[in-house]
């Protein structure tokens, strides 16, 4: 009887670990660090100096009331807190914007439109929080600024969130506001002129899935997309993912303690939760097809977790042709924009962000509409004090 109980354990544990490398995916360290050749491929490193300042500092000590929020309460309540928390980022801000709730599609959602905005230039925009939290409310200094260098109407959306809803909800939100919002604006039924779609985290990974999927589908293409500290691999392989969880102020103290579980647990236990394999790329965008996709921004931190998230995206889809830009700062945290004016390194952000989008916005000549230019070349940073380098 002993020995069956031995095979069976023996059995049991030879499907766990095999399955477990299925739910890996393909080997992407060809894909760290180096630069691979494709079209409109480069890397730019910012940053404001050797150490860290005190905006840097600001910022850091700002993060402790994740821990005071969530200090003595019982864990079944630390989601609601935190939905909380991020919402009430914004409070007591006065922002020189419009705001216009909207059901897109059967999507619920806000338009932000800045001073003097063209309603015909639309942005998606889709909001981080871990695929749990978060909502236009928590997002406003990011869309807000968004309708602002882009001279347009910006979709901030509410999709459906985890845990009240599955995985694969969110994603259906965003396909369809995407197919409402290329006919559908602020002021009713009118066909976009220009087309963005931008998002931060785990909505930076639903933009890399929905743009993937717009071009299966032959959708009208963004005319440019932008990814801010996406997160691309469901698998949880990347290495800063371990190697940075000391200096990610913002990720480490939530999820370092993830890192201690076995990863072939956390890989089963994702996918009997989403019924979706872990490296599958409607999750996992960086194992998908890379060609052929839009016009792409990367930001990340040098120092967050999900750097080489962003590091492996960019060279694969370089590497397949697809024109990537990838922009990283030294000390700051996970999508630091959202500091925006406070932190240095936002406005240096957006100021990019803002040459980008100007650079592939679609621009009506007479009753035609036809892309201006390509990417702009590589430029140096004019920050006091900063060093940048080109890969």
């Amino acid at each position: 009887m002993m020995q069956w109980i031995v095979i069976g354990v023996a059995l049991l544990l030879v499907i766990w670990f095999l399955g477990a490398r299925v739910l890996r995916g393909v080997d992407l360290q060809v894909f760290d660090g180096v630069q691979h050749g494709g079209a409109g491929s480069r890397r730019t490193r910012f940053s404001t100096g050797p150490s860290l300042n005190d905006e840097h500092r600001a910022v850091f000590a700002s993060l402790g009331g994740i821990a005071a929020t969530l200090k003595g309460a019982p864990r079944a309540k630390h989601l609601g807190l935190l939905r909380q928390y991020m919402d009430n980022m914004t409070s007591g801000r006065v922002f020189d914007a419009q705001f216009t709730p909207v059901d897109a599609g059967g999507v619920q959602g806000e338009w932000a439109l800045a001073p003097g905005a063209d309603s015909r230039r639309r942005t998606l925009y889709i909001h981080g929080g871990a695929w749990m939290m978060g909502s236009p409310l928590s997002h406003r200094v990011i869309t807000t600024k968004f309708s602002e260098i882009s001279g347009g109407a910006v979709l901030a959306l509410d999709y459906r969130l985890m845990p009240e809803h599955q995985r694969m909800a969110g994603i259906e939100d965003c396909r369809s506001a995407y197919r409402w919002m290329l006919d559908n604006g602020p002021e009713g039924a009118t066909p976009a002129s220009a087309v963005f779609v931008a998002g931060d985290s785990a909505g930076g990974n639903l933009t890399l899935s929905l743009i993937a999927w717009v071009r299966d589908q032959g959708l009208r293409a963004p005319d440019a997309a932008v990814a801010l500290s996406p997160a691309t691999d469901g698998t949880l392989g990347s290495p800063s993912l371990r190697a940075n969880i000391a200096s990610d102020a913002m990720l480490g103290p939530l999820f370092g303690p993830l890192s201690r579980v076995p990863r072939s647990v956390l890989l089963w236990f994702a996918w009997f939760r989403h019924r979706i394999r872990p490296n599958a790329p409607v999750v996992s965008p960086v194992f998908g097809d890379l060609s052929n996709l839009p016009p792409l921004l990367i930001h990340a931190s040098d120092i967050e977790m999900l750097l080489d998230d962003s590091v492996r995206y960019a060279n694969k889809a370089s590497a397949a042709g697809s024109p990537v830009t990838l922009q990283t700062w030294n000390h700051v945290v996970h999508v630091w924009h959202i500091f925006y004016p406070e932190l240095t390194e936002a406005r240096q952000a957006f100021d990019e962000i803002g040459r980008f989008l100007t650079a592939h916005a679609a621009v009506e000549r007479g009753d035609s509409i036809s892309v201006q230019g390509t990417a702009p070349p590589a430029r140096s940073c004019r920050v006091s004090g900063s060093a940048e380098q080109q890969l």
